[in-house]
């Protein structure tokens, strides 16, 4: 019975860390490619921005504020070549209203996060546009995802470790009290024959005092016994 509790414990681990490692491989290798598309996303928006700011005034500007539009999900903070803030879309506007210090955290938070997109103006090279950007929820859902499955995981194989445990417990106790059940099924026949043997000495003289406690030693066993078969 343990052996096979063993068995079952090794059988849960083993499928539990293929689960999570081929989740954690699986989202990993999605959030290398959202990761990857968005760099796309932020450098279009990039062209599109400088398109329209410097494009004439018959020239085709439908494709370029289309880009600008669809982004959505990405935020973005705009930047010359000292790093002062130009602009900034997909931010919170209230944190940025109440708070001064929000978009200079955030810039540094982006900073970390991704080397910059930089746009380098073709007539003066020095003038530089610099685009630093986040993560979109979708990136972070995929990239956290691997930890919630994680923790549910680990709940679902503490349960079934209990739930083991606990048969192997309630199997155990069966076992014992069957045994126990036949040990006092088994002491019935000896201690039936000691009661006959005891009314044999009582007819015999000089044993007078060893009656008495062979009786008492008797009534110990039966009770033994009957405690065992009864369960009390």
């Amino acid at each position: 019975m343990l052996g096979a509790l063993f068995h079952w414990k090794n059988i849960v681990a083993f499928l539990a860390i293929l689960i999570v490692s081929g989740t954690i491989f699986y989202s990993q290798f999605l959030a290398k490619k959202i990761a990857v598309r968005e760099r796309q996303v932020v450098e279009q928006w990039a062209e599109a921005s400088q398109f329209l700011i410097r494009a004439p005034i018959d020239a085709e500007i439908l494709f370029a504020t289309r880009i600008l539009t669809e982004n959505k999900t990405i935020p973005i903070i705009e930047t010359n070549e000292r790093d002062s803030i130009l602009n900034y879309i997909n931010l919170d506007t209230a944190k940025v209203s109440a708070n001064t210090t929000y978009l200079a955290r955030q810039l540094e938070q982006f900073k970390k996060s991704h080397p910059p997109v930089i746009w380098t103006d073709p007539v003066v090279s020095s003038r530089q546009n610099r685009y630093y950007y986040g993560e979109s929820s979708l990136l972070n859902q995929v990239r956290y995802f691997p930890i919630a499955q994680l923790c549910i995981v680990a709940l679902f194989i503490t349960l079934i470790l209990i739930s083991l445990r606990s048969s192997y417990l309630s199997s155990q106790n069966q076992v014992w009290a069957g045994m126990a059940k036949e040990t006092a099924h088994q002491l019935g026949t000896p201690v039936s024959s000691l009661e006959g043997w005891l009314e044999m000495l009582r007819d015999i003289p000089g044993t007078e005092k060893i009656v008495p406690e062979l009786e008492k030693d008797i009534r110990r066993l039966q009770l033994v016994s009957d405690r065992i078969v009864t369960g009390k």
